[in-house]
């Protein structure tokens, strides 16, 4: 990578395109209305179709696309350092629950993988928590031993397959990873199989709740159903303000292939450097392509293409035979309290559910999700329902700092953005962007490669925040709650729906 280099795009998804679906145009009457078809999204339309509910999954952009579609794909319960803080903040069930779900939920997806004959390069490999600094051990051996406590076959090592030494590293074995795209693009065929609607293209714009809801889509079309899930990463219908309790992180992702004999055997993360997540997975000609990510940030907040470049070198220091070839970036969405969000959407909530929070664990999380909202829906019972329940208030109040500290950057950038002055439009350069004034009026303004400007209005659609422009993706994007829209506008990443409005330089 170059200093001026900008994002190559997802190996998964220039790896597995994928059909076009067409949007709805007409009127739908479904037993539920599944917004978001990221991995929540498809495996809750999945295991409810299973369960002999008539779905409708509807897509704002392309299916397996979004987040999940920039995914590192690692399928595993060990999710960096979280055992032994919900052992203290949940008690050891709480600790345990969390650990059986997650372990399922991998299970599941092996079990569907097999079954639907899912060419999705499976494979099974120990995920590692590491650490270089000897100074963390004692943190690593306490979450070896309570992540051992609620269930997962962990230990401590000293010793990993990483070309270069660390201090100590959790290691649970068992685990998975696989191409997330093949894996879920073949949920949709067999969606579809089981007579199910999946539409691209459909943002859903309006929601009405009662028996039945009702979905109001800006094709004009509606969808009557009895139950809705949102499950859009971060929530477009918000009615119990989550968005007070997610802290949206972007994080950068770099690959490229090495020789086989090169393979670290393992998907290992630090929570050190800023994260440093490393994982391998098939390539040509016998090799494998290292992916690494890390460099995680609050969108709209400092210099991405220079991040970009200090995590490839990074990647080339440890792994200096690694040809890198793809770039690109993903978010997340931290809950203040630890755990994912997912249940009903609101306490007064009798149809309606959610699925956010997932904290960089989506794929496990996801598919956890489906399992436990098609329970919810169909009247089962489930285990770790209370664990994850969006209504909680207990751990909310417990974890009061988080949730501060949060609203605190929040009011930082609500305020602090709007008393910067915004230099010149003439200092913009081509391919790049800025908030300016402009006759005393802000404008976001954009330099395109031809030298033309673009200007928009630098209030996030969502709450009012003011937009930074990231030049390596060439995106606004709203440091508070994480929204992101293209250079014309147009919502790349909710949670606004409606784009920045055009305006006249």
């Amino acid at each position: 990578m170059t200093e001026n280099s900008h994002v190559s795009g997802s190996y998964w998804l220039q790896t597995a395109p994928g059909p076009d679906r067409p949007a709805l145009t007409e009127d739908l009457d479904v037993d539920v209305a599944v917004i978001g078809a990221g991995v929540a999204g498809l495996s809750t339309a999945w295991e409810l179709a299973r369960a002999g509910r008539s779905v409708a999954l509807l897509e704002a952009d392309r299916v397996a696309a979004g987040v999940t579609g920039h995914t590192t794909a690692k399928l595993t319960a060990l999710h960096t350092l979280i055992y032994d803080k919900l052992r203290r903040t949940r008690g050891p069930e709480g600790a345990r629950l969390y650990g059986r779900s997650q372990s399922e939920a991998i299970e599941r997806a092996a079990g569907i993988a097999e079954e639907l004959g899912v060419d999705c390069d499976w494979e099974r490999r120990s995920a590692y928590t590491y650490a270089c600094d000897a100074g963390r051990i004692d943190e690593l051996r306490a979450e070896a031993r309570a992540a051992r406590e609620a269930g997962l076959p962990a230990s401590f090592v000293t010793e990993t397959g990483l070309p270069f030494p660390v201090a100590g590293a959790v290691r649970v074995t068992g685990q998975a990873q696989f191409h997330p795209r093949k894996y879920l693009l073949a949920l949709a065929e067999d969606l579809l199989a089981q007579g199910a609607h999946v539409h691209e293209h459909t943002p859903v714009v309006g929601l009405e709740e009662g028996e039945p809801c009702r979905l109001t889509t800006d094709t004009g079309a509606r969808v009557t159903a009895r139950d809705v899930v949102v499950a859009t990463h971060y929530p477009v219908f918000d009615r119990a303000l989550l968005f007070t309790r997610l802290s949206p992180r972007r994080e950068l992702v770099v690959a490229g292939t090495i020789d086989a004999e090169r393979d670290p055997d393992g998907m290992f993360i630090t929570p050190d450097e800023g994260t440093r997540s490393v994982r391998t997975a098939p390539a040509e000609d016998g090799r494998r392509l290292l992916v690494v990510t890390g460099e995680h940030f609050t969108p709209g907040t400092g210099d991405t293409r220079a991040r970009f470049q200090h995590l490839a070198d990074w990647a080339a220091e440890h792994f200096p035979d690694v040809t890198l070839t793809h770039s690109w970036a993903t978010q997340d969405n931290d809950p203040t309290d630890t755990v994912p969000l997912v249940g009903p959407l609101h306490p007064g909530a009798r149809h309606t559910y959610v699925a956010t929070g997932f904290g960089g664990w989506g794929l496990s999380g996801g598919m956890m999700a489906g399992r436990l909202l098609t329970a919810q829906i169909t009247g089962e019972e489930c285990a770790w329902s209370e664990l994850y329940d969006p209504r909680r208030l207990r751990s909310t109040v417990r974890e009061a700092p988080a949730f501060l500290k949060h609203q605190a950057q929040v009011a930082r950038h609500f305020v602090g953005d709007r008393l910067r002055p915004g230099g010149p439009v003439e200092g913009i350069e081509r391919g790049e962007g800025a908030v300016v004034r402009v006759d005393g009026e802000r404008l976001a303004v954009h330099r395109d490669e031809a030298g033309h400007l673009h200007a928009l209005s630098p209030r996030c659609t969502h709450l009012g925040c003011l937009v930074a422009f990231n030049a390596a993706e060439r995106a606004w994007e709203c440091p508070c709650h994480g929204s992101r829209f293209d250079t014309d506008g147009k919502v790349v990443q909710g949670p606004a729906t409606r784009p920045l409005e055009q305006r006249d330089i």
